[in-house]
């Protein structure tokens, strides 16, 4: 704790030098520098964003108190031309011992260096100016906290202000409040010209955002406003515009009526407006035109199809199966018009992607009250290749090179289905894996994909009453193979998938893997004990102990790997060493070793459904205040078993059963995750995130597939251990890559802006992993109730993130406040040590 307690002084020390700096040095005579605001509403004192964000003039951004960019600002000389000159003026002698080395051109160009232009140049950019007590910005927001009251029903509010002038050039700005009384709604009426917009009012009217009794806002009058039109439109009322609506309010009375007057339609002869009343349109005719890219410009047609009431047309032959195009479209003949068809339909052709930019332009025939929908499609190329190369970080691998290419075929059926075939490779390093020639790209696969997409479910019945297609269903059926060599075990991988998504509303998704084959082998088995190290490690210790044969050890008296490892174990088991007592705990530890090593070097035959769903409230990229919730259930091993049971299949010597001579696993997993982010204003944010997961074998497993385990620690998790160090429980992660089949993890981060591109967070990351009911028999790493909470472990850190726009950049340091691993007494603060620190490089944002 001496070293902490030493940086933690230092770091006070420095804060106290940056805030003793000159912050009014820039500041103009008898101007004065804005310190504070205080706000009093009523006579309490108020910090609430919302409010506080009607005042146009904010105090300088500080950081722990500090005012970082004011100070950087300050720093910054100005006409640093001028300075450089006069220093060259003043000193002929030094301009002249300098023109000896240098130019006179490249003397002009120093005066653009970094040291003397650039320099300063950043810390104005970089930097915060003095904010300045300016009255006219004052007296406006007065006039906007008075408007702000207003809007939420106190009419009568009366708002002012007084500033404090300071010596030192420094002053204050006191706003103060006073609300009134509010004013409630007391009757609704209406004045609506049309009857068509009446008769639709009338059927809506319950469902208003407006009611009796409620205090005035001014938002709910813009919902209402809001509500009505979209309701018109997607309606039948073709021409309808918001501002047909406006309300009148008695500002005067504490219990206002409230009139709600749609006028009729207003439309233009010649130079003079005329008024009629609202009609309902309906759809007269849906034309569909498709045209090749490469002839976008043609416009005669060369093929065309009418398919339930949709008339097809083509510059060419048509390539689109009728059903195909009409299936995406929302719009239908004798409908009434409606916007939310509109969108649906352009969001239905663009999921497609086989097309570029659809587009819907409506024709108007005023003696039918009809409009003619004509819904243009431009063909992306049917055949397409792409390439990309990535460097890229994972929690496995420190840094790699990536690469992929693609061969994409649109339409391949007619259908707007699409037919992928992918080729990929990296090379990477790692400092965790085995590495025997000490390369630095220790890592390499290569994988090959095929993908063939629907837009629709693929099924062989139909499916539209259960999902109907606004639900934008889609089918992916996907076989993939990957080969890794110098990982691990060196292990190929064949996946293949079923999978359905479909979209019930705009902020859930819902996704359903019918089939999901995993078929992982590992080729190398032999190279175990070089890649779990601390496995070979532990063992090798105890043959020091117990082994007898010098034929299973090197010069060095290690055991040699594989041949001398496996044979101890085995000589161990069967009882060869007569000192080994079988009832020890290092006979039950040497046991335990082999039965890992069974279990990561045994070939896994996955055979699973699951089902995921997630949902969430953000309204769009850029929403700082949102939540999202996502959960899936995997059951795998079910269908096999029925079908090794049909078969007779005979059992193994452990009770198991193999498929076609793999043994399969059978498991049920679950996860949960919670993410909400609550965003503070000014650039401040505090963003949780809490995840539960469990898998549990049975039947035919008594383990679960490595693949489909749990790991903790690393960039997106606990951000003070190192990715697969953290845990099981408090066994302290003796294992190379130590995983289980239960995890918990909680994180919360505090995020605020530096300045420019510089964002910086605090953060807390809580949890770990465990084994609960399976053949785990060290107590340590098992989940025995609520008393296991306790090995919880903590991690505290700050992070600095920069922002290229297109992604985020991300530096996190974590300390291990809390270690379940570590003695009693000795579990808190006793790492928070720089060298005990980890690093965590990331892109974008954690969670």
């Amino acid at each position: 704790m001496n070293n902490f307690s030493t940086k933690i002084v230092l770091i006070l020390l420095i804060a106290v030098l940056l805030s003793a700096c000159d912050a009014v040095k820039k500041v103009p005579a008898n101007q004065h520098l804005l310190t504070k605001n205080t706000l009093q509403v009523d006579g309490k004192k108020v910090k609430d964003e919302d409010v506080v964000a009607h005042i146009q003039q904010q105090p300088n951004s500080n950081i722990l108190g500090i005012k970082l960019r004011l100070h950087m600002y300050n720093l910054a000389k100005e006409n640093t031309d001028s300075i450089f000159k006069a220093k060259y003026n003043q000193n002929p002698k030094k301009y002249y011992r300098l023109a000896k080395l240098l130019s006179k051109k490249q003397i002009n160009r120093l005066s653009k260096s970094f040291w003397y232009y650039g320099w300063h140049n950043f810390l104005r950019k970089t930097g915060e100016a003095p904010v300045i007590i300016d009255t006219i910005k004052t007296a406006r927001s007065v006039k906007r906290l008075k408007a702000h009251y207003f809007n939420l029903g106190y009419f009568d509010a009366v708002a002012k202000h007084k500033i404090d002038y300071l010596k030192n050039k420094k002053g204050k700005i006191h706003y103060e409040v006073v609300k009134g009384e509010p004013t409630f709604l007391d009757t609704i009426s209406t004045n609506i010209q049309s009857p068509v917009i009446d008769s639709l009012y009338e059927s809506v009217k319950r469902k208003s955002q407006i009611k009796i009794g409620q205090q005035y806002k001014t938002e709910n009058f813009d919902s209402e406003r809001t509500r009505l039109t979209s309701y018109f439109r997607n309606n039948g009322v073709y021409h309808f515009q918001q501002q047909n609506i406006f309300f009148e309010i008695d500002t005067t009375s504490k219990k206002a009526p409230v009139i709600v007057n749609i006028t009729n339609r207003e439309y233009k002869i010649n130079d003079s407006t005329k008024t009629k009343p609202y009609e309902i349109y309906k759809i007269g005719e849906v034309n569909i035109f498709t045209n090749d890219l490469s002839n976008r410009n043609q416009k005669q047609v060369a093929d065309s199809a009418i398919y339930k009431n949709f008339n097809i047309y083509s510059t060419n032959r048509l390539r689109y199966r009728p059903k195909a195009l009409t299936d995406a479209v929302f719009i239908q003949k004798g409908n009434v018009y409606s916007d939310e068809n509109r969108t649906l339909t352009l969001r239905s052709l663009s999921n497609l992607r086989v097309f570029n930019y659809p587009n819907i332009q409506y024709v108007e025939d005023t003696l039918t009250k009809t409009v003619k929908a004509n819904i243009y499609l431009i063909s992306k190329d049917k055949y397409s290749f792409r390439a990309n190369a990535d460097f890229t970080h994972s929690n496995i691998m420190d840094f790699g090179i990536a690469g992929s290419t693609s061969f994409s075929i649109r339409n391949i059926f007619r259908g707007a289905e699409i037919l992928e075939l992918g080729l990929r490779g990296n090379i990477g390093s790692s400092k965790d894996l085995a590495n025997p020639n000490n390369q630095f790209f220790n890592l390499s696969e290569v994988g090959a994909d095929l993908r063939l997409t629907f837009p629709r479910l693929f099924l062989p019945f139909n499916t539209d009453r259960i999902i109907p297609k606004r639900m934008f269903p889609n089918s992916l059926i996907s076989l993939g193979f990957s080969k890794q060599t110098n990982i691990g075990l060196d292990k190929e991988n064949l996946t293949s998938t079923i999978n359905y998504s479909w979209v019930p509303n705009k902020n859930t998704d819902i996704k359903l893997d019918l089939i999901n084959l995993q078929y992982v082998k590992n080729v190398n088995i032999d190279n175990y004990f070089n890649v779990y190290n601390s496995s070979y490690n532990r063992l090798n210790n105890l043959a020091e102990l117990y082994n007898t044969d010098p034929t299973l050890v090197d010069a060095n008296g290690n055991l040699t790997i594989p041949t001398g490892s496996n044979q101890f174990i085995t000589n161990a088991l069967q009882n060869i060493y007569p000192s080994l007592d079988p009832n020890s705990t290092d006979y039950k530890n040497i046991k335990s070793i082999k039965e890992r090593k069974d279990r990561l070097t045994e070939n896994n035959l996955i055979f699973a459904s699951n089902f995921s769903f997630s949902k969430n409230n953000k309204t769009d990229f850029f929403d700082r205040q949102f939540y999202s919730f996502r959960s899936k259930v995997e059951v795998a091993g079910n269908f096999l078993t029925v079908l090794s049971d049909l078969s007779n299949q005979p059992k193994n010597d452990d009770g198991t059963r193999d498929f076609f001579g793999l043994t399969y696993s059978q498991y049920i997993k679950t996860d949960f995750e919670f993410i909400r982010h609550w965003d503070l204003k000014r650039n401040k944010s505090i963003a949780f995130r809490s995840f539960f997961g469990i898998a549990i074998p049975y039947g035919n497993s008594k383990s679960i597939p490595f693949s489909r385990s749990y790991f903790a620690g690393g960039t997106n998790d606990n951000r003070a251990w190192q990715s697969y160090s953290l845990g099981p429980g408090s066994s302290g992660g003796l294992n190379d890559f130590n995983e289980a089949n239960m995890k918990i993890a909680l994180n919360t981060e505090f995020r605020f802006k530096f300045f420019g591109d510089l964002n910086g967070a605090i953060f807390a990351d809580c949890g770990n992993i465990w084994n609960v009911f399976d053949n785990e028999t060290d107590e340590t790493k098992i989940f025995s109730g609520v008393q296991s909470l306790k090995n919880l472990a903590l991690g505290t850190g700050m992070g600095f993130r920069y922002d290229f726009k297109f992604f985020i950049v991300r530096f996190d340091y974590g300390f291990k406040t809390y270690n379940p691993a570590l003695k009693e007494g000795e579990k808190w603060f006793k790492e928070m040590r720089l060298n005990k620190g980890v690093l965590n490089i990331g892109i974008n944002y954690p969670f």
